[in-house]
């Protein structure tokens, strides 16, 4: 999923530099949501990891 993130986040970016706002402002806000769900999924796994602890 960060992959997806970034991979719009370019294309955002040269879509900018391009001059294709509008397709620019719409990959730079999917990649925006793809990061966020992205860290939740991540925190989410350490906290599990935390309070299921080390098996031997």
């Amino acid at each position: 999923m960060l992959y997806w993130a970034i991979v719009f986040f370019v294309v955002a970016i040269i879509a900018g530099v391009l001059g294709f706002g509008g397709i620019a402002s719409a990959t730079a806000s999917i990649a925006q949501i793809l990061f966020f769900i992205f860290v939740v999924l991540f925190v989410g796994a350490l906290l599990m990891q935390l309070v299921r602890g080390r098996s031997p």
